[in-house]
């Protein structure tokens, strides 16, 4: 099978491969294509690939491409993991967002909007050369904001795309190691959309285990869920929320943190990645790139949304790498498709009525049965009011982007900002409109 890597300069790559070193399974990927379009990247990350395959004569042949075309024709898997805009772009979200006083954050507030404002037209226009070249393929997509990335591709190449995000199933395998449960044994009950869900219950061999959990102090506070919300407001749920809710139930507390300090985390990972690509330019032939990414990911794992948090602490829910995080999640879905290796995984789909109060054709993030025939939404309880609420109007806003993004209109994209929870007038709204037009290409 051919895997085609879209952004395949990134960090995620190595991650990716990996997973198909240590695949034993028929049939497996052969060929992964990776595209980008900064070739110092792309050149990079195929040694130390090259470095991670050694002694591997199996190992799935690498094909850099810096041309779209070529890395995806006659692709079985297209994963998409670009940053339009690199890390200056993301940077520049952040300050337009924190220079009126709202969120600067790639993929939850006015900063992801600005995000996908830019990637939407340029993650459409690859939906359609996939969809010339490669009309089998499924679409695993990374791209941020997932799951506004994900519906708009959906537009293009329908039911294949799906959105990948680790945080949620990240938080049931960490809740299990804390209950010492089989996490093979316990199935999830989890509604929302990309970075705004909630856990509303655990069956563990069909028992809910999740009100022992809430009830347990202890528990709840070595949890990384309980440390940044608290026990008494994870009760006062009922749920575990998805850790990107702290920016909603703690919103003026993260702009505060963020801008006191010193660097946005766009900052903090622009620094880190010159650093990383400088000290790789300067190694040799002998080898030891695998190292040094191994060591920056850490890093850059280490600090993660630690910017936003009043008390100066970090999540987990990015550190989580090879098996158990993006890659072990994409590779389950692989081979759930290819060999009928039937998996329940929590993906960003199609809603097709599992949500009630959401459009049909809207994506949502909730359990999701994969087989040979493709993805299949498992039906879920209606989300109470508090949550179906915040989920519609955040629904809402992000198709407002992406007819904002599509159809370049300014109006589109000023009743995106001005409708979002986290934006609290429209004059704001429109001056963030305004700030971001450059960036976006939208026009009155």
């Amino acid at each position: 099978m051919k895997l085609s890597i879209l952004g395949g300069g990134g960090f995620r790559t190595p991650h990716v491969y990996q997973a198909l070193l240590r695949d034993r399974g028929a049939p497996r990927v052969e060929e992964v294509a990776l595209h980008d379009i900064d070739e110092t990247r792309l050149r990079t990350m195929v040694a130390i690939l090259t470095e991670l395959a050694e002694g591997r004569p199996d190992a799935p042949v690498i094909r850099p491409t810096l041309e779209l075309e070529t890395a995806v024709e006659g692709s079985d898997f297209v994963f998409a993991a670009l940053r339009v805009g690199g890390l200056d772009g993301r940077c520049r979200d952040e300050h337009v967002a924190l220079g009126h006083g709202v969120l600067g954050q790639e993929t939850t507030g006015p900063g992801g909007l600005a995000y996908a404002l830019r990637t939407v037209p340029v993650m459409t226009r690859a939906a359609r050369t996939i969809k010339k070249l490669a009309p089998d393929a499924y679409v695993m997509n990374f791209t941020n904001p997932a799951g506004i990335i994900t519906e708009a591709m959906q537009t293009v190449l329908g039911d294949r795309v799906l959105g990948i995000c680790d945080t949620p199933s990240g938080l049931g395998r960490r809740v299990a190691r804390l209950m010492r449960l089989d996490p093979a044994r316990l199935r999830m009950d989890y509604v929302g959309l990309n970075h705004l869900g909630w856990l509303r219950g655990l069956l563990y061999d069909g028992r809910d285990v999740l009100p022992e959990l809430l009830a347990d102090d202890a528990l709840l506070g070595e949890l990384e869920e309980g440390r940044i919300f608290g026990a008494d407001w994870i009760r006062t749920l009922g749920s575990i929320p998805n850790e990107y809710l702290y920016y909603y139930y703690f919103n003026r507390d993260a702009v505060h943190a963020i801008r006191e300090a010193g660097a946005t985390r766009g900052e903090q990972l622009r620094t880190s990645q010159t650093d990383f690509y400088r000290n790789a330019s300067a190694h040799g032939p002998e080898g030891g790139l695998a190292g040094l990414w191994r060591s920056t990911v850490e890093r850059r794992s280490a600090s993660y949304m630690a910017e936003a948090r009043s008390d100066g602490g970090s999540t987990t829910g990015a550190a989580v790498s090879g098996d158990e995080g993006y890659a072990g999640v994409a590779l389950g879905v692989m081979a759930a498709i290819s060999r009928d290796e039937r998996q329940t995984m929590i993906l960003n789909v199609r809603n097709n009525g599992t949500v009630q109060g959401l459009p049909d054709d809207c994506v949502v993030e909730v359990p999701t049965l994969v087989d040979a025939s493709g993805v299949h939404p498992l039906t879920t309880d209606r989300p109470d009011l508090h949550q179906l609420g915040l989920m519609a109007q955040v629904k809402d806003v992000e198709r407002h982007v992406i007819a904002a993004a599509l159809d370049g209109s300014r109006q589109q994209a000023v009743a995106a900002f001005a409708l979002h929870p986290l934006v609290d007038s429209v004059t704001v709204a429109r001056s963030l409109a305004d700030g971001y037009l450059g960036a976006s290409q939208v026009q009155d």
